[in-house]
């Protein structure tokens, strides 16, 4: 015996109105849908449910035996739903470029999670724009914007981009010819390369030793880690600078060039949800009270 929810939604608003038509205006239903509804309920049950003798409905015996499971139900069911919908509105589903996500978000996010209690951030981290056609993200962080239409857009603010190396490395380094002579590290999927930066400091690009990686977190790394020199966002190396692991070796003596690389987008339908607002008002202030210290 198949009986659909619906079918005991409908009986359930007329057992506890015992009208037809109050349980039709609570249903958004028409009084004839809702009596069609509990005749073919009865027909499926093989049981009268309702005493329909005289102007007031009444619950037959079958009746009252089946409502009280199945109010007890539906409230599980509105509990369960209820839960669940909740939950959602409390978690954030969140996309991000990887260096951002590893080398700035991810040191801070306890932050947001301190002043937002009960709000939890799920991060999937890799190079590739979600879309947000299957509903799998809430946000993204993403490098570089490409254009699409029904997105909310927030750029993340301007980065320096400038060598990096480590101090003992730094030593060696007075001019920016002299970083011709060692081993240049760089992010092949940075819009801002060593030959663009050897051009707005007046030296010709030369044929030195380079290091390529496809994350800029792993250039940083490999800079801290003695291998050479990296160029890249002070942003994304904020903690290795802070730490000492690594240096600017030319600041004051050379010139920094600048992007806006990063951009928090979401749909537009998500705007109004509190945990997206909420993680873009910290984003937002949390990127500008860290360049306000820089």
């Amino acid at each position: 015996m198949h009986i659909s929810l619906g079918a005991l939604h409908v009986f359930d608003a007329a057992a506890r109105h015992l009208s037809f038509k109050a349980a039709a205006e609570e249903l958004n239903l028409s009084p004839s849908a809702v009596s069609h509804a509990i005749a073919k309920l009865e027909r499926d049950l093989g049981a009268l449910l309702f005493d329909r003798d005289g102007r007031q409905l009444a619950l037959t015996l079958d009746g009252r035996t089946l409502h009280g499971p199945v109010e007890e139900a539906l409230a599980l069911v509105r509990s369960g739903i209820k839960a669940v919908a909740s939950r959602q509105a409390e978690v954030l589903r969140l996309h991000a470029a990887p260096s951002f996500a590893a080398q700035w978000l991810t040191p801070r996010l306890h932050k947001f999670l301190a002043t937002n209690p009960g709000m939890e951030v799920q991060i999937a981290a890799d190079t590739d724009y979600s879309r947000f056609t299957n509903d799998e993200f809430d946000a993204d962080i993403v490098y570089g914007m490409r254009e699409q239409e029904g997105l909310s857009v927030h750029p993340l603010g301007e980065e320096r981009i400038r060598p990096l190396c480590t101090p003992a490395l730094a030593t060696r380094i007075k001019t920016p010819v002299d970083l011709l002579g060692h081993m240049l590290i760089c992010s092949t999927l940075k819009s801002v390369q060593w030959d663009r930066w050897f051009r707005a400091n007046g030296v010709q690009p030369g044929q030195g030793s380079t290091m390529r990686f496809d994350r800029s977190f792993m250039a940083i790394s490999a800079a801290a880690d003695g291998l050479g020199i990296c160029l890249d966002s002070t942003r994304l190396a904020e903690r290795e600078l802070a730490n000492g692991r690594l240096v600017a070796p030319l600041e004051g003596r050379s010139e920094d060039l600048a992007e806006t690389g990063h951009y928090l987008v979401y749909p537009k339908r998500n705007a109004d949800r509190p945990i997206v607002k909420a993680f873009t008002r910290w984003l937002l202030d949390e990127l500008a009270g860290s360049a306000d210290a820089g």
